[in-house]
């Protein structure tokens, strides 16, 4: 059975054609799900009987179930979810003055073995599919009762080892018919995966991207993110530039400050070097 949320609009309009419906039921089926947030297919009642019981015998609706959920004094929600094939993922849900931000996982553990990361030592197991990364987005959605406007790929996994999937999450969860949350509100966070960050850059979608900077030279940064001894800081900061031209997006670079390791005035100077002239954010993390 496939999850129906694993298709965007385009992909879910071939699908109808497929079953000889016509095109304007997959706009409908679209605003059940991300809109209307429906739970079973019977729930779409403008649908016809035959398609509902064709969509039934064809398509599952993946609705989560929460195994667990922690909240924090700052009132940050941690949830762990259940992915109906006995794994679980972690998404976190925080609430500012603008508005709810969403942090969601992209991969089932990771494979990249970052030294500071939550997520290391979780073994890899899959990647998720497109499906299972928005239905984070909904299934947070349904239980606080709300409406969220940002959502960050800073969760489990790697996004950009999870390339298709991430992308056309986006395009669902970016759908003015779907979730309807704008690109310019959506970031992607990598350890830098620079033939991704090329292939990002092609795909004219005005999301922010993250990096996972954390050193300023190859020695530390290989000692901290073992990705650096495939893609060096100079490979990394080139794609970077070369992002910012293509989209005239500014990138945000992460750099957590590790005691006794990155965090001294001579990182400093040369963190301030390496960026110079470049249209960047640097969010230092303590």
């Amino acid at each position: 059975m496939k999850n129906i949320k694993d298709y965007n609009l385009e992909e879910l309009k071939k699908e109808l054609q497929s079953m000889d419906e016509k095109t304007f039921r997959a706009e409908q089926i679209f605003k059940w799900l991300y809109q209307e947030k429906v739970r079973s297919f019977d729930e779409m009642t403008n649908l016809s009987l035959d398609l509902r019981n064709k969509l039934k015998q064809n398509y599952t609706i993946c609705n989560y179930n929460i195994l667990k959920k922690q909240e924090s004094k700052d009132g940050t929600i941690k949830y762990l979810f259940d992915v109906l094939d006995g794994n679980a993922i972690e998404t976190v849900l925080m609430s500012y003055h603008h508005g709810y931000s969403i942090c969601v996982s992209s991969q089932i553990g990771c494979k990249m073995g970052c030294k500071f990361c939550a997520s290391t030592g979780i073994n890899f197991i899959r990647s998720l599919t497109s499906g299972e990364i928005v239905e984070q987005i909904i299934a947070v959605e349904q239980d606080q009762n709300i409406r969220i406007s940002n959502v960050v790929f800073m969760g489990i996994g790697e996004p950009l080892d999870n390339y298709d999937n991430v992308v056309n999450a986006i395009h669902i969860i970016n759908n003015p018919k779907g979730l309807n949350i704008g690109a310019r509100h959506i970031s992607v966070s990598t350890s830098g995966l620079v033939p991704k960050i090329y292939q990002l850059a092609d795909e004219n979608i005005q999301c922010t991207l993250s990096i996972s900077l954390h050193a300023t030279n190859n020695e530390k940064r290989s000692g901290m993110m073992p990705v650096n001894n495939a893609y060096p800081i100079e490979e990394l900061i080139q794609a970077c530039k070369d992002y910012i031209a293509k989209t005239n997006r500014r990138i945000s670079f992460e750099y957590a400050l590790a005691k006794d390791s990155n965090d001294n005035l001579d990182d400093a100077k040369e963190l301030v070097k390496l960026l110079k002239g470049m249209l960047c954010h640097v969010n230092l993390i303590p």
